[in-house]
C-alpha cells in the first residue's frame, strides 16, 4: 500500500520531531520489544550500560569487515550498471560534524526483528550492503549502537502487514554495522514525490535518538529511474545523508554512510 508520507512536518527550524515521541508501545509482551523499549528509554530512565550489552549483537565483525563488498544472494533485477570499480566521492573520515536530522517519515513500526539482512522472500530489487561505523562528536566509535531501519520497496510501497524491509541492529564492538537491503522507488506522499530513501533511527546507549533518512547518489541506476531529478525534486533531502556506492560486479551495490551522534542531551 502506499501512503501519505511523512506523519509529522518538520518543526521551524527544519528538525525533526523530538525522540521522545517515538511511537514505542508501553506494554510489555515479548522479550525482543521488551529489549527495545529499554533501550529506547535510555534517555530519561538512566539505563546502565551494563544492562545494555546484554542486547548488543554483532552483525559486522569489525568496521573493516563490514565495508567488504558482499556477493549478491539471489539475481538482481536488471539495470544498467557503472563500470566495475567506479566509487563515488567516499563518506568522508570521521569531522566531528554531526549527522543532520530529519522527520521521521511514513510507517514506523516497533518490535521490528533484530537482524542485518532485511530482504525476505519475495522481495525483488537491486541489491544493496550498507555498511559503516557509528561515531560520537569526539570521533570515538560507539559499540552497542541501536540503528533502526525501514523503507519501502522496489514499487515505492511499505510493508504495513508484516517486517519486509525492516529491522533493528546493534554496533559491534568496534562500532560498526552492516544492512543488507535494495534500493527503494521512490513514490508520492504528503510532502510531493519523494526520492528514495532508508529511514533510520540511531541511539547510542543513554544518548538521544537521532531520527534521519538516507539517500543515493545522483547517477545511481535502479528500476529506470532518473535519481538526480528525483533527488532535486525532494524537499526533505538533504545532501549530508548520501550514501557513498560502489557498483558490485555482477550487479548491485556497496555503500557506506558512518553516521556521528550528539551523545549528549
Amino acid at each position: 500500500m502506499r501512503y501519505d508520507d511523512e506523519a509529522k512536518a518538520p518543526d521551524a527550524h527544519g528538525g525533526a520531531r523530538r525522540p521522545d515521541a517515538l511511537h514505542v508501545p508501553d506494554t510489555t509482551d515479548g522479550k525482543q520489544g521488551t529489549s527495545r523499549r529499554a533501550f529506547l528509554r535510555t534517555t530519561s530512565a538512566g539505563v546502565t550500560s551494563a544492562a545494555l550489552a546484554a542486547t548488543v549483537t554483532a552483525v559486522a565483525t569489525s568496521a573493516a569487515s563490514a565495508q567488504q563488498p558482499v556477493p549478491a544472494a539471489a539475481p538482481e533485477q536488471p539495470s544498467r550498471m557503472r563500470p566495475a570499480g567506479l566509487t563515488k566521492p567516499v563518506t568522508p573520515a570521521c569531522s566531528g560534524q554531526e549527522t543532520p536530522a530529519s522527520i521521521e517519515g511514513p510507517l514506523f513500526k516497533p518490535a521490528s526483528p533484530e537482524r542485518g539482512d532485511v530482504v525476505t522472500p519475495g522481495t525483488q530489487g537491486v541489491r544493496v550492503d550498507l555498511a559503516g561505523v557509528v561515531y560520537d562528536t569526539a570521533c570515538t566509535p560507539l559499540p552497542g549502537t541501536l540503528l533502526e531501519f525501514w523503507q519501502c520497496d522496489q514499487n515505492g510501497d511499505y510493508d504495513t502487514s508484516g517486517f519486509a524491509l525492516r529491522g533493528h541492529q546493534y554496533t559491534n564492538n568496534r562500532g560498526a554495522y552492516l544492512l543488507r537491503t535494495i534500493i527503494p522507488r521512490d513514490y508520492w506522499g504528503r510532502w510531493g514525490q519523494r526520492a528514495p530513501h532508508i529511514h533510520t533511527q540511531v541511539q547510542a546507549p543513554g544518548s538521544p535518538v537521532l531520527v534521519t533518512q538516507l539517500y543515493f547518489p545522483d547517477d545511481t541506476e535502479a528500476y529506470g529511474r532518473d535519481f538526480a531529478a528525483l533527488n532535486a525534486a525532494d524537499r526533505l533531502r538533504n545532501r549530508a545523508c548520501t550514501i557513498a556506492l560502489t557498483a558490485r560486479p555482477g550487479g548491485g551495490y556497496s555503500g557506506t554512510f558512518d553516521f556521528v551522534l550528539k551523545t549528549t542531551a
